[in-house]
């Protein structure tokens, strides 16, 4: 049986994981589960999956949970906060580790499931964003497996060949296509974007998302963030990556090979298929996923990227360029502004003026350690909502 700890296990990620776990319960055993603030779900999870830990946010959440369990769930043991996060994905019964928690705040559980040497399953992007050369160093000093949960950049990781961790010129790639769908506003003008609200930004037209992912979708700024990831998992330059909007999102991404050959990986929008490959691989298994209809599909579009309507694609690609910390930053920035967006604080397209301003008045240190990191973050953040009272 192989232990796996799930970080983020409420949310669209979770729920996806779950499904396919309860697929193959002979050969997977969820060992611990973690949750932001979704108590009364969090109870339901852990009578149906009986994990030895459990793990919220807050104390008091933690202390809610624990009570509801003692009739439910008994075995389970509840822990709180960053240390019980990055307890539960290290311990020794766990094999694989899901980071599917959304934003900073995954940044150090998927590192200290990194530095145990787990096969860590990344959905979220923040933790390479934020900390790509110390992650990714981690990732080879622990001999931990890193496989890509973001549909894109399991794409890629599928249409690689299986040696291009000695360098893509040298594995034969002249470069990576990295698809979009443009989210729900790709067809609207700049002034249209004016006036878009919070309900209609989240409304995305093929995957089903969590509030801010889905935000991000609708700004492009995801985009931005995958290509910055891109750079770190497959040791690319921003040169070598093309962002390629794609509506369809049934071609998940593409790899150009020097010969003139791409080959691509196409499925449904369903999240349990990258799920599914990165939990089995080297093998395949069921993910619940009954197939795609081809005819159905009938066409597929591609366009290019629009950098004046979505600013946040530019933001992303300058601040991988300028490296250390900017990266850090531009994600800070994105994440206070996003939040104002959603409480109606700040409009839509004040979000980039946010954190191109943040970024401008930010002193990019070189990103020699977590802390120097982390310090860049909270001071990102202040500036941040700084300029999100003067745009609000």
């Amino acid at each position: 049986m192989i232990g796996i700890c799930l970080l983020g296990a409420t949310g669209s990620i979770g729920d996806s994981t779950l499904d396919v776990i309860s697929r193959h319960t002979d050969h997977y055993r969820i060992i611990a589960l973690t949750a932001n603030s979704q108590t009364p779900k969090m109870v339901k999870l852990c009578q149906q999956f009986k994990p030895d830990y459990a793990v919220m946010a807050s104390e008091s959440a933690a202390e809610t949970l624990q009570k509801q369990l003692k009739a439910l769930s008994p075995s389970t043991q509840v822990l709180s906060g960053t240390a019980g996060l990055e307890r539960v994905a290290a311990l020794p019964s766990v094999d694989y580790v899901m980071a599917a928690i959304v934003g900073a705040a995954g940044l150090l559980p998927t590192l200290a499931a990194a530095r145990a040497g787990k096969r860590v399953l990344l959905a979220n992007k923040e933790a390479l964003v934020m900390s790509g050369r110390l992650f990714m160093d981690e990732i080879q000093r622990s001999g931990a497996e890193l496989l890509p949960i973001d549909s894109e950049h399991n794409a890629i990781f599928q249409s690689m060949p299986v040696d291009f961790s000695r360098g893509l010129a040298a594995a034969g790639v002249r470069r990576i296509l990295l698809t979009a769908s443009g989210g729900p506003f790709r067809t609207k003008t700049l002034d249209q974007l004016q006036s878009v609200t919070p309900e209609q930004a989240i409304a995305h037209p093929n995957w089903v998302m969590g509030r801010k992912i889905s935000v991000d979708s609708a700004s492009m700024m995801n985009k931005g963030l995958e290509l910055i990831e891109a750079c770190w998992l497959f040791d690319a330059k921003p040169s070598q990556i093309q962002i390629v909007v794609h509506p369809e999102s049934m071609i998940h991404s593409m790899v150009e090979y020097v010969d003139g050959s791409v080959i691509s990986q196409m499925g449904n929008p369903d999240m349990r298929i990258p799920i599914a490959h990165a939990m089995a691989w080297p093998e395949r298994m069921d993910s619940g996923d009954q197939g795609m209809n081809i005819f159905e599909v009938a066409q597929l579009n591609f366009e290019k990227a629009d950098e004046q309507r979505f600013p946040c694609l530019r933001l992303a690609r300058e601040a991988i360029e300028a490296g250390g910390t900017s990266p850090a930053v531009l994600n800070a920035a994105n994440e206070v502004a996003v939040e104002a967006f959603l409480e109606n604080g700040l409009p839509f397209l004040a979000i980039p003026q946010v954190i191109e301003k943040t970024l401008e008045q930010s002193t990019h240190k070189r990103a020699s350690s977590l802390d120097v990191i982390l310090d860049e973050d909270r001071e990102a953040r202040v500036l941040a909502a700084q300029f999100v009272r003067q745009l609000g």
